[in-house]
């Protein structure tokens, strides 16, 4: 099956034919740092992450630009309500963005680059747009002149006569056209400012993406990503300017949109005040659940956020976790006569069945969600075997080995999962050895009151017990 995809330029699902033959390049609308990125900023990073792995998977040679707004309004405001410098506080903010995406699994970008790195490819095609007649200066701004771009509308759908009728234009600016928008802003009193041939000042938001994307990728690019807010008017704004600046050639080939976390079938936004940061969740769950949360879904479809759907993540991907554990268990232990050849082919099949599936579902518009469903049909072929045959042999570390490595172009490692004990835990383990010993001890004994103390006092700690034909199992929930 080709890999197709939904381009919201043409509104449909189309074969994704790369620029060049086995590359893929694509630019996403990295964070304005002013804060710690909230869930619904890290369902986009975390879908551009798991299309990007799934490239990968498919043998591309991939690079990936994820851009950093450094300066920006909401950073100059915030500097301010911080006593801070707007560019030391956007500093602080894109280390902290790199603590929390690496929590999510969140591989870095090919290219991080940051707006303030590339004000002369800004001012290049600023000039470049002057020259075409697109674009015109007052006082020291410079805007982008909407009229004079005949195709403004068309990733938006929406015509620049109905956009013109609700718009306005605000206090002291002096645009032509109340949706022409700002290149360029002149430099007010205590603001950061870089030299260009308009006066001091810095660029709009828009004109700093066109400028690095370009840079980076060149005209033409495979895939331009982002979330569904935009589409209208950022990327409308990206595509007029850069077009308008290429003379008529394509920015972007492709156009890819997640669809909003909601907060109680509201939008997530900052501006609205219902938003949750990434780091605030991860002091109640492990940044493997909160991304498979964010995969349970088509990256297209609304997705409402709650600690009860962060919960049944957990339990789910606790399910798979538990399957390559007991694989890796029964493959560490030697064969028991013959080899059961039915339930081997069995597994096989299953485990070749799951990769098909898997494959159906991510070539089709990257449905994780039915993605999902492969792996969970795999770790019940897996648990079932195991049950009957619990030893090593050839057909149940090919279907352990298909279960890890699907989950693994998802983003998560099955085998190491976040509330398993880490290097630093190495007494935890020894510790929980000689209680199990204990306890095994206490239960061969019949002092089921032992047993039970133990089990208890362990589950109020967080750390589960599960016992099993095998002995007994334990997890730790941090």
């Amino acid at each position: 099956m080709t890999l197709r995809l939904y381009n919201s330029m043409t509104k449909q699902k189309e074969e994704f034919i790369p620029r060049e033959a086995g590359k893929v390049s694509m630019y996403t609308c990295g964070p304005t740092v002013y804060n710690y990125f909230h869930v619904g900023n890290g369902r986009m990073l975390v879908v551009f992450d798991m299309i990007r792995r799934y490239f990968l998977y498919k043998g591309y040679d991939v690079t990936f630009v994820q851009n950093f707004t450094d300066i920006d309004d909401k950073i100059i405001n915030r500097g301010k309500e911080e006593g801070m410098d707007p560019l030391e506080l956007s500093k602080k903010y894109i280390e902290e963005y790199f603590k929390d995406a690496k929590a999510l699994n969140i591989m870095p970008a090919t290219i991080h680059p940051k707006a303030t790195d590339h004000i002369p490819e800004m001012i290049e095609i600023i000039k470049g747009l002057e020259e075409a007649g697109l674009a015109y200066a007052v006082d020291g701004d410079v805007y982008f002149a909407v009229d004079k771009y005949e195709d403004y509308g068309k990733l938006s759908g929406r015509s620049l006569e109905d956009m013109q009728a609700g718009a306005r234009v605000e206090v002291g600016e002096q645009k032509r056209n109340p949706m022409d928008f700002a290149l360029w802003k002149s430099a007010k009193p205590g603001e950061p400012y870089w030299d260009s041939p308009w006066g001091k000042g810095r660029p709009g938001w828009h004109i700093e993406c066109s400028a690095m994307s370009l840079k980076y990728l060149g005209s033409g690019f495979d895939i331009h990503g982002g979330g569904g807010d935009l589409i209208f008017p950022h990327h409308e704004n990206e595509i007029a300017q850069s077009e308008g600046y290429l003379h008529g050639k394509t920015f972007a080939r492709y156009w890819m949109h997640n669809a909003f976390l909601t907060v109680n079938q509201q939008k997530m936004s900052k501006s609205l005040g219902n938003f949750f940061t990434v780091r605030e969740i991860l002091e109640h769950f492990p940044g493997e659940v909160i991304r498979f949360y964010l995969l349970s879904t088509h990256y297209r479809s609304p997705l409402d956020f709650d600690d009860e759907n962060l919960r049944m993540a957990q339990k789910s991907l606790e399910r798979l976790q538990t399957s390559i554990r007991l694989a890796d268990e029964a493959l560490g232990r030697k064969s028991q006569g013959a080899l059961n050849e039915e339930s081997e082919q069995k597994l096989k099949n299953a485990a070749q069945e799951a990769r098909r599936q898997f494959e159906e579902a991510m070539d089709d518009d990257f449905n994780s969600a039915l993605a999902y469903a492969s792996l969970f049909e795999l770790g019940k072929a897996i648990n079932a075997h195991v049950q009957s045959h619990p030893y090593n042999s050839p057909g149940l570390l090919e279907a352990r080995n298909t279960l890890w490595e699907l989950a693994n172009v998802l983003g998560f490692d099955l085998a190491n999962p976040a509330n398993k004990a880490q290097d630093g835990d190495e007494k935890l383990e020894q510790i929980m050895e000689l209680l199990l010993e204990v306890r095994a001890i206490a239960r061969k004994k019949k002092n089921w009151e032992t047993s039970d103390l133990i089990r208890d006092r362990l589950k109020e700690l967080g750390i589960m017990l599960e016992d099993t034909p095998q002995g007994a199992r334990w997890t730790w929930k941090k």
